[in-house]
């Protein structure tokens, strides 16, 4: 598992025990022997407003980063995603969703494993490497809206 799914991980299980969690950056990073943009890295990718999350930093010396879930409805929640998605989507992207789509109960793990391999590159092997990303996008939008 690497470093950032790790970070990520324990940032959850904080959050699942409370609806609000309040730390320092260089806590965290003590914590797992890392610099603190690595946890800059994790919440600007993974705690981010379209996932359902509230993010609060003060930067500094008596810092902090305060984080929330925002309580979105389903319909809510697959329209910020699919706003936010654009034109273009990496397959590394599209596991982040994919992972919050099933932490919400959006999708199930079946489902999720099927639009996984739907746009992973052995699916799109075909497609020219410039044109992928934006071909994974569009499929990806297709696939949620036709599921949910």
């Amino acid at each position: 598992m690497k470093l950032s799914d790790l970070i990520e991980e324990y940032i959850r299980e904080v959050i699942a025990e409370n609806d609000i969690v309040e730390f320092r950056r260089s806590d965290i990073a003590t914590k797992f022997n890392c610099v603190p943009s690595q946890i800059n890295y994790v919440l600007s990718t993974r705690f981010i407003p379209e996932l359902g999350f509230y993010v609060e930093s003060r930067r500094g010396g008596g810092g902090y980063i305060k984080i929330s879930r925002i309580d979105l409805s389903k319909k809510e929640y697959l329209s910020q995603i699919l706003d936010k998605i654009g034109s273009k989507l990496s397959q590394s992207v599209v596991d982040v969703y994919l992972k919050e789509l099933t932490s919400y109960n959006i999708l199930d793990e079946r489902e999720a494993r099927l639009v996984k391999i739907a746009v992973s590159d052995k699916s799109l092997i075909k497609v020219d490497n410039v044109q992928r990303d934006y071909i994974r996008a569009d499929i990806f939008k297709n696939l949620l809206i036709n599921i949910v």
